[in-house]
């Protein structure tokens, strides 16, 4: 009895099988190359309520962060500051701007702006504010210039190896506790410079956990 079928029809398992490794490779490698922080986080500048230049205030105004983010060397999170902030200076400068109309209802009725949230962990990731400026490592290394930002943005990439990078060397990230909120520091280079920070890294028994349990617990 004749085939049916002509011969090439015994290649298509093959291909089929060929064909969906290949397309689950391409999507699992794509995902895993893109799909990271540094490709749908980095550059997220979103619109406020209210527009607030940290390029003014933090840096033409130098206002220390920790007016503004109270608790960021007290806490594991760094607060978002409540309208009465603001108005601390507003209520005397710029008190009738109408860019600001939304604090004065804020303040007035107690209800809190709706900021939108910048940066953010993942819920299964472990992140102490206060740890990390109080043995030296600045707000600029995870958030940017932040003090020239008209609008801040999502600067860094909070990806696993950006984390992993500064707890195998923390001596590159490191500075003088007096310049943690000091944004355009400039880091001295040299062997002297390099063994200064290495110096703090171990005077301050700076020990970051590289294991998994350390930030995912």
């Amino acid at each position: 009895m004749a085939n049916v079928f002509p011969r090439w029809v015994n290649t298509i398992p093959i291909k089929v099988i060929v064909a969906l490794v290949l397309i689950v490779t391409t999507v699992t490698v794509g995902i895993t190359y893109y799909a990271t922080p540094k490709y749908t986080r980095v550059g997220y500048a979103p619109t406020q309520p209210v527009a607030f230049s940290h390029a003014l205030h933090a840096g033409q105004l130098e206002l220390d962060c920790r007016y503004c983010h109270t608790f960021v060397d007290r806490s594991e999170h760094s607060n978002v500051p409540a309208s009465n902030v603001c108005m601390t200076c507003h209520s005397m400068v710029k008190k009738d701007s109408a860019t600001l109309a939304p604090v004065r209802e804020s303040y007035e009725s107690g209800e809190p702006i709706p900021w939108v949230r910048v940066h953010k962990t993942p819920d299964y990731v472990y992140f102490n504010h206060s740890v990390h400026v109080n043995r030296g490592i600045s707000c600029v290394e995870c958030h940017g210039r932040v003090d020239q930002m008209e609008v801040v943005e999502h600067a860094k990439s909070f990806s696993m190896s950006f984390c992993l990078d500064c707890h195998r060397n923390p001596e590159d990230s490191i500075r003088p506790v007096e310049e943690v909120y000091n944004l355009d520091w400039e880091r001295p280079t040299g062997p002297e410079a390099q063994a200064e920070f290495e110096g703090f890294v171990h005077d301050w028994k700076v020990n970051p956990p590289q294991s998994c349990s350390g930030c995912h617990r």
